[in-house]
């Protein structure tokens, strides 16, 4: 496998539909004319990726009142995401891409770097959607601790 296609500025987001935590279905066309936030995580209840789910939870509301919507995406089953809702008091959309696809056409799944070795994984990413399904920001590599905050500063909300 080589390094997955990178998505730009002006792209059209990658349309999908994703089983949630919470047992619906989640379109990204549901989500048109919002601002959407996809962040992709490679797994839930894990510590990195606990600190930036709890990250964007504490977030949500200043987030959502800039016109954001956050929604989060891992290969995990919808049962481990619902566990990860109920445990941190996830209060926005975790959906599950158990086949990668969706991971793969964002360009957040392949080939990383790992502990000075090459795997293949979930590319820690997130990708800010405009309310027209247009990619305004691809984010890739971002650390899980201090992500959000960047994020925020970039969006012009601190």
């Amino acid at each position: 496998m080589t390094a997955p296609e990178r998505l730009s500025p002006g792209d059209p987001a990658p349309e999908f539909s994703l089983p949630t935590d919470t047992g619906d279905t989640l379109t990204l066309t549901d989500l048109r004319g919002r601002k959407v936030v996809l962040y992709a995580y490679p797994a839930a209840m894990t510590p990195g990726c606990t600190k930036q789910a709890c990250d964007f939870r504490d977030s949500l509301a200043s987030l959502q009142a800039a016109g954001y919507e956050v929604v989060g995406i891992s290969p995990d089953k919808p049962e481990k995401l619902a566990k990860f809702r109920e445990r941190d008091a996830i209060t926005f959309p975790l959906v599950s891409d158990t086949d990668k696809s969706v991971l793969s056409a964002y360009g957040a799944y392949g080939e990383k770097q790992m502990y000075g070795r090459t795997v293949t994984g979930v590319i820690r990413s997130t990708f800010v959607i405009d309310g027209d399904g247009k990619i305004e920001r691809a984010l890739y590599n971002v650390k899980a601790t201090g992500h959000v905050a960047k994020l925020r500063r970039d969006l012009g909300l601190d």
